[in-house]
């Protein structure tokens, strides 16, 4: 009875990780993994156990933007990014896209929350908000705009009350359009994990 409980705890303490990816053709891969619970032994239980397999959203991508696609603010600041990150470590998403959907349903934020927040996903288990959010989006940059995210001693509450105090005026100060305003300057969606879906309507909006 005991080999049998040795190697038990052997065959449980054994990983079943089965590692896939998926990619566009303006980031790099995203690897998820399929995650599956095994069962002990059938000696050891009065029945078999069942198998939990647990599987993350698989059209999702790393170090993803998503913000207000309709805010003059949010883009000027998307396209401040874009312009500064030389490396193209960052990626963005409209939140009005359907393209976000993964991308919410994974962190379980809703569109609501991305409106008064900005969302910043860097993998499956890391996402940001607001401020924090900035702040992370700042670390990818190059010097000296990487340095900002040392900002991040600063407690939250006093990162977020400011982000909320701007937040909160933007469409006062600085408007607000009808539609994502990327599809003004087609040119930025290379950057874009929802590009497909923007050049659709650009064309739709042509004709």
């Amino acid at each position: 009875m005991a080999a049998v409980l040795r190697r038990s705890a052997l065959t449980l303490a054994a990983p079943f990780t089965t590692t896939r990816t998926c990619s566009t053709a303006f980031s790099e891969p995203f690897s998820y993994r399929l995650y599956a619970t095994r069962a002990p032994p059938a000696e050891l239980l009065d029945h078999a156990a069942p198998t939990r397999v647990e599987m993350l959203p698989v059209n999702i991508e790393r170090r993803v933007v998503l913000y207000d696609g309709v805010c003059h603010l949010c883009h000027a600041g998307v396209k401040w990014i874009i312009k500064t990150d030389k490396d193209r470590k960052i990626s963005f998403c409209c939140v009005q896209s359907k393209a976000a959907e993964p991308y919410l349903s994974i962190c379980r934020v809703k569109r609501k929350d991305v409106l008064r927040r900005f969302l910043f996903v860097e993998g499956p288990n890391s996402y940001h908000q607001g401020s924090a959010a900035a702040l992370r989006v700042c670390s990818y940059l190059p010097l000296p705009y990487s340095a900002l995210s040392a900002l991040m001693v600063i407690p939250a509450p006093l990162r977020d009350a400011v982000y909320d105090y701007v937040a909160k005026r933007r469409y006062d100060w600085y408007g607000k359009a009808d539609d994502c305003l990327v599809l003004r300057e087609t040119e930025l969606l290379e950057r874009f994990v929802d590009w497909e879906e923007l050049l659709e309507r650009s064309k739709s909006k042509q004709e």
